[in-house]
Parts: C-alpha cells; sequence; structure tokens
C-alpha cells in the first residue's frame, strides 16, 4: 500500500483510508422498504426499517464494512392529504410516509433501494464504481464519465467535512 492514493492502489485500500478520514463525520441512515403479508385479505401499509448508517458520498454510500450505490433518498414524514401533479412525487411521498411508519424521526434522512457492491467483482464498465486499465474509477452521473475513484472520493469527503456555507 503507498502512502499516496494513484493508480496503483485497489478499490479496498482507497475505502479503508476513506473510512479512517470520515470517523467522527456525520452518518445518513439507511433503510429497506418491507411490505407486509394481509391479514385476512387486508392489505397493510408498507414501511421502511432501518437498515443501518453510511456517509453518504454522492453517488455512493460507505458503511464500516461495505460500499452500496445510492438508491432513491427520502426525508421522512407523516402522512399528509396532498393534491400531486405526477406520479413520481405521489410514489415519493409514499417512500416518506413508509420511512415515517417504520420509525424514521420526521425530517430524519432516509437511503432507500441502495445496491451493495463487490469491490472484488468490479469490472470495466460496472456502474458506479468499475475498474479500467488496472484503476479504480466511479461514475458519478448517467451521462458523466468516469473520474478516478482517489479523486472522487477526496472531493466527497471533503464536502462531506466542510459543507458550503448554507449547504
Amino acid at each position: 500500500m503507498s502512502a499516496q492514493p494513484g493508480a496503483g492502489d485497489g478499490i479496498e485500500d482507497l475505502l479503508a483510508r476513506a473510512r479512517n478520514r470520515l470517523d467522527g463525520a456525520p452518518r445518513e441512515r439507511l433503510g429497506e422498504l418491507r411490505r407486509p403479508r394481509r391479514i385476512l385479505g387486508i392489505p397493510r401499509s408498507p414501511r421502511i426499517v432501518p437498515a443501518g448508517a453510511a456517509w453518504h458520498l454522492g453517488v455512493l454510500l460507505l458503511t464500516e464494512d461495505a460500499v452500496l450505490a445510492t438508491g432513491d433518498v427520502v426525508r421522512a414524514r407523516t402522512e399528509a392529504v396532498r393534491g400531486y401533479t405526477a406520479e413520481s412525487q405521489r410514489a415519493r411521498a409514499g417512500l416518506a410516509h413508509a420511512a415515517s411508519r417504520g420509525g424514521f424521526a420526521d425530517g430524519e434522512t432516509v437511503h432507500v433501494g441502495w445496491t451493495r457492491l463487490e469491490p472484488a467483482e468490479l469490472a470495466a464498465g460496472t456502474v458506479p464504481l468499475a475498474v479500467q486499465e488496472g484503476v479504480p474509477v466511479v461514475r458519478w452521473s448517467a451521462a458523466g464519465g468516469y473520474m478516478p475513484l482517489s479523486r472522487y472520493l477526496d472531493e466527497r469527503i471533503g464536502l462531506l467535512l466542510s459543507p458550503p456555507e448554507r449547504a
């Protein structure tokens, strides 16, 4: 393991260094959507149950022992009657209400629909993490290209530890 992050570093080395730098930084909670079985044929409301915590680094979520691709990010809130102009708004509101039903505090950020990534199984073209020509890279947007993981982590950790004013 070299002292400076670079092309020779593996994903696991980069993630271990990132975890060390993030020690003490705020984490956001992870949740899993659960759809309870029907009782006497009557459907019960889905809920999002707690599933741990992670550091949110853009398209990646970093836990103590794993790296995850982000899914949906919602803020828990109690259900209220609202009119929606789009079905997507209704779906997001449903997730926010499910988080509240699952025990998350109103206004708390919850990550749902995340996917566990296995660094040992990554190949070129994997999204959002990949290895290209032996270099760990990350694709930070659907339209964007890949950038070196070391640079991406430095940028995201810097933003998490020292957020811009009013962020």
